[in-house]
């Protein structure tokens, strides 16, 4: 099998927004990680899902591979920035009739939540990972933030606003089992950790 068993995603949090048309063009001609044949985009109501295809033909056509799921919105975009139509749109004296900025409604797609609800389901999982820090780095709004294992070491994104970030892990120890605040992390009931 030529998955990558011994990589996982542990935690990952994302705010990521970008055009709907965007996702399309950059599948288009992906640069697909090893292990993903393709991946499979279709849209329930205003859900996005964006499912890998295994190059793995072993697998059986019912193990659920793993999907980036996005809320679809529809937002109004103006054609001149923000500032100038505040600017513009500041004290007016006189009858002077303001012009209505061009503006277009345009669909996004919104990754956003933790892991559970935006990178589905664990065959291929770190795989899908890979492709949705490449859409971030399409995104111009929005953080992806991550904490990873590759081959027995612990990796950090983290991808703002299109730019990848230097990240780092730090580990704590936490105050024990006599804590009486709870303020601890209970680290075998951790949702953010699986097997």
């Amino acid at each position: 099998m030529s998955t990558d068993n011994s990589s996982h995603v542990y935690r990952l949090h994302s705010t990521l927004e970008l055009p709907l048309e965007d996702v399309h063009d950059f599948f288009d001609d992906p640069s697909l990680p090893d292990g993903i044949d393709d991946v499979d985009i279709t849209r329930r109501n205003n859900t996005l899902i964006l499912k890998a295809v295994a190059t793995d033909k072993s697998l059986s056509k019912y193990t659920p591979t793993a999907q980036l799921k996005a809320s679809v919105t529809e937002n109004r975009v103006y054609e001149e920035p923000e500032e100038v139509r505040r600017r513009k749109s500041g004290p007016q004296w006189g009858d002077e009739e303001e012009d209505e900025p061009e503006s277009e409604l345009v669909e996004f797609a919104a990754f956003k939540g933790d892991r559970e609800t935006v990178l589905q389901n664990t065959t291929l999982q770190y795989e899908m990972f890979q492709v949705l820090c490449e859409i971030a780095k399409e995104s111009e709004k929005g953080t992806l933030t991550a904490i990873t294992e590759r081959d027995g070491d612990l990796e950090a994104t983290r991808i703002v606003d299109g730019d990848p970030r230097p990240s780092s892990i730090e580990v704590v120890e936490g105050a024990g089992d006599n804590d009486s605040n709870g303020g601890g992390v209970n680290w075998r009931d951790n949702k953010f950790i699986s097997e």
